[in-house]
């Protein structure tokens, strides 16, 4: 029922993810009000044994604080689609909704999968010269210590396999330079601590802004706060590109015979940065896989969401992670609140 369209973009989601995928082995609930989903259901032709409506007219809205949905939430359709997960009726839940809500509601219901795992991390796909490069933090936790920066390398890796079918993931961690002299405390001791630390990645070592679009590793590792401004600038300068590159092919009659000379390969260009092809970000961390389509995406990119959640939980993501975070007890001390490291996430709720 969330995002900017509702069941008129999730419904159709559902049917382009099967359409793509054949849709295999894979049913869906869905949780909302019955008549809306219904009229959806009818409109794409969806068969009805694929499909079970859970019906409620309580809905989280979109600007609704995370704290207000975790205290009045339960029975909305966010809540239950969560609830579903956590019983094991679902394998996974995919949500265009209200971020906050869904992570506060999701952390609550879900919890986190080790015990020195403060909140969830946001993965994006980021388009390369290569395919794809996980990114995280992009906007889960506005500050992050060394520990929380282990954590999401750990995750980001397993994500890379399950998702892309990378086999040794390379790691790198985001920074001002490549020098190990270089950046913050909390990525110096990260840095150390993945280059000399008792886990089996492939660490690459420090990498630089313009790294993630090279593809120059396939897991790029940084805080929420630079995650987030580093995903909006890139998508503001993907927009920016377009409408310049609109603009010249549109200006003249000549300009637009050419256009239509390299119509195959701008074609091509607009399917590589395409937003709905890499919709779809996980919240990395819970007992429990959950991953949240932008609100503005359309059918296409909601069914790539869908895709994501099925290859998770298809996957050995889980048990990687679990394998690897049990290792962070070798590093730091869980043994008492007062020994955890400084540098604890700044208080406030995820970035929108």
């Amino acid at each position: 029922m969330g995002g900017d369209h509702g069941p008129s973009v999730v419904v159709p989601g559902v049917r382009s993810y099967v359409r793509s995928s054949g849709g295999e082995g894979v049913r869906f609930l869905l949780h909302g009000d019955e008549a809306q989903i219904r009229a959806e259901l009818a409109r794409c032709a969806l068969p009805s044994d694929l499909i079970d409506i859970r019906h409620t007219d309580k809905v989280v809205a979109m600007d609704e604080k995370p704290a207000q949905a975790m205290r009045r939430g339960k029975g909305s359709s966010l809540w239950n689609a969560v609830e579903a997960v956590k019983t094991g009726e679902a394998g996974g839940v995919v949500s265009a909704g209200n971020t906050g809500a869904l992570m506060a509601i999701s952390k609550l219901i879900l919890r986190m999968s080790a015990p020195g795992l403060e909140r969830p991390a946001i993965v994006a796909s980021w388009p390369t010269f290569k395919g794809h490069t996980a990114v995280l933090d992009v906007g889960a936790n506005i500050g992050s210590d060394a520990e929380q920066l282990v954590e999401f390398a750990i995750m980001g890796e397993a994500f890379q396999t399950a998702v892309r079918g990378v086999a040794r993931p390379t790691i790198g961690l985001l920074n001002v330079g490549s020098e190990d002299m270089k950046g913050n405390e909390q990525v110096k001791e990260a840095h150390a601590i993945l280059r000399d630390g008792p886990f089996d990645l492939n660490y690459h070592g420090f990498v630089e802004g313009d790294d993630i679009a090279k593809g120059t590793v396939d897991v790029v590792v940084t805080d929420g706060f630079t995650g987030n401004i580093a995903l909006k600038t890139a998508e503001g300068t993907a927009r920016y590109i377009s409408a310049l590159l609109r603009e010249a092919l549109t200006s003249s009659l000549q300009a637009k015979l050419g256009a239509a000379v390299a119509m195959p390969a701008l074609k091509k260009m607009r399917e590589k940065i395409d937003p709905s092809a890499i919709n779809g970000g996980p919240l990395l961390g819970l007992n429990g896989i959950v991953v949240k389509s932008h609100g503005g995406a359309d059918a296409k990119g909601f069914g790539n969401a869908i895709r994501i959640a099925v290859d998770l939980a298809r996957s050995d993501y889980m048990a990687k992670v679990g394998a690897n975070l049990g290792k962070l007890d070798a590093v730091f001390d869980h043994s008492s609140p007062a020994a955890a490291p400084a540098g604890a996430p700044l208080p406030g709720e995820p970035l929108q």
